[in-house]
Parts: structure tokens; C-alpha cells; sequence
């Protein structure tokens, strides 16, 4: 087994059971379905709105905010559960997807995107609470991409580049920025407002 490998599985093994851990018990109502629906429904659009970057990799256009947003004000199991089916459907409908092993799917869609929910870990009755939920996805998004590209894609590395080089350059320039931008989008929000109006309790 490679090092990309053996990272990669264990970097799976210990997000699935902490995030299985993490949605125990959650009882699905007919608004909970409807909301997970329309954020999903809203993610998979803005994941298809691609801006081309220079390296080869694009960004979308912020598609990671509606899962964060709704992992703050609404359930951040729900955001979670939601994610691991936009991986799934993504597979479906996103043109520039390139199926390499069957594995792929665990790391690069069901990891990438449910990972966004673990915005709201944290809550944001702080900012500093907030601050430190969208890191903690920010930094579990990026390093899925970037295990999923050195262990999936590394047959599409640059001349003189390694599969860890390609897939570092390629991976941070395409997540550290948009989820920067997607970071600070939803700091900008009014979160109290928006979960007094959608008839929830405010985040603690």
C-alpha cells in the first residue's frame, strides 16, 4: 500500500465514524426534507457555475456556502447528511467529472461535501466559535482534495512534478481561495436574523 493510500484510508476511517457519531439521532421532518432538498438542489447549481483557472483546476461559484449556511442556522447534522448526497448526484450531473476508482467517490464527493456541514460545530454564539467551524471545513475539505489528488490523479501531474507537488499546487489554489471567499460570505451574513426568521432557535 502507498503512503497516498494509507493516509487517504485513514483519513476516511476517522471522518466517517465522527461524522456517523456526529448525526446519531437525527429524526428527519417533512420541513427538514424540503430544506435539505432546496440546499442541495441549490448546491449542485452552483457547483456546476465553473470559473476556469490557469492551473487546470476552476472554482464555483461558492457553492460550499448553502451547505455552511445551513449547518449555522438550521442543523449541522442535516448539513452533513445533505452533503453526502450532493456527492453523490454531483456524480451524475457535473460534466467534468473524471471517474478513476471506485474509491474516488468516498474521498473527493461524499468527504469534500459533507465535510461543509462541520461549519456549525462549533455554533456561532461567538465569533471566534464561527470563526473556528468554517476553518475546521475549510481545512477538511482541502485536505481531502488534495489526498484524493495525489492518490487518484497523479498520472495527470505536471512535467517534473510528483503526484504530492501537482496535487498541492493544484488543490490549495483551487480551495483556499474560494473558501476564503465562501468564509467570509457567511461571516458577513446576519445568522441571528436569518435563524429567527426561519422559525429556529439561535445557535449556542
Amino acid at each position: 500500500m502507498s503512503v497516498a493510500s494509507a493516509l487517504t484510508l485513514i483519513f476516511c476511517l476517522f471522518y466517517f465514524a465522527i461524522s456517523i457519531f456526529i448525526v446519531r439521532g437525527l429524526r428527519l421532518t417533512a420541513k427538514d426534507i424540503c430544506v435539505a432538498g432546496l440546499i442541495i438542489a441549490i448546491t449542485i447549481v452552483l457547483t456546476l457555475i465553473l470559473i476556469p483557472l490557469p492551473t487546470g483546476a476552476s472554482w464555483s461559484l461558492c457553492a460550499p456556502v448553502p451547505l455552511m449556511l445551513m449547518a449555522l442556522v438550521w442543523d449541522k447534522r442535516l448539513a452533513i447528511v445533505a452533503g453526502w448526497v450532493c456527492g453523490v448526484l454531483v456524480i451524475f450531473v457535473s460534466a467534468p467529472w473524471q471517474p478513476v476508482h471506485w474509491a474516488q467517490i468516498f474521498v473527493e464527493h461524499l468527504i469534500c461535501f459533507s465535510c461543509l456541514g462541520y461549519a456549525g460545530l462549533f455554533g456561532y454564539k461567538t465569533k471566534g466559535r464561527l470563526i473556528l467551524g468554517l476553518l475546521l471545513a475549510t481545512v477538511l475539505k482541502t485536505v481531502a482534495h488534495i489526498l484524493s489528488g495525489a492518490l487518484f490523479f497523479g498520472q495527470y501531474a505536471w512535467e517534473g512534478w510528483g503526484a504530492w507537488g501537482y496535487s498541492l499546487v493544484y488543490n490549495l489554489t483551487q480551495n483556499i481561495p474560494l473558501m476564503l471567499l465562501c468564509c467570509g460570505i457567511v461571516l458577513a451574513l446576519p445568522l441571528k436574523t436569518i435563524t429567527r426568521a426561519i422559525g429556529k432557535e439561535v445557535a449556542v
